[in-house]
C-alpha cells in the first residue's frame, strides 16, 4: 500500500523533503512507519519521543493501522504564544 508522509518545521529541515511515498504492507501500524523514517534519516533519531502523529488529518497513537492511501503527518511539539 501507498502512504504519504509528511514532514514539517525541522523535521523537514534534517530529511531535506516535505513529503515523501512509502510503500508498506497491509497491516502496518503508525509506529512501524516512524521505526521505518528513523532507520532511513538516522539524524531524526531523539525526536520520536516527542514527535505529534497525525493520519489524515487526526492525532493518532503508534498502535493505528495505515490504510491505503493515507497521509501521515509528523510534527514537532508546538509550544508558545502568550499567556
Amino acid at each position: 500500500m501507498q502512504i504519504q508522509v509528511r514532514l514539517f518545521a525541522t523535521y523537514r529541515e534534517i530529511v531535506g523533503e516535505g513529503q515523501l511515498a512509502w510503500t508498506f504492507r497491509d497491516g502496518t501500524t503508525v509506529g512501524q512507519l516512524v521505526e521505518a523514517v528513523l532507520a532511513k534519516y538516522p539524524r531524526l533519531l531523539g525526536h520520536e519521543k516527542s514527535m505529534v502523529l497525525a493520519v489524515n488529518h487526526e492525532v493518532v497513537r503508534l498502535d493505528v493501522v495505515l490504510r491505503e492511501g493515507d497521509e501521515v503527518a509528523l510534527l514537532p511539539p508546538v509550544s508558545g504564544g502568550r499567556r
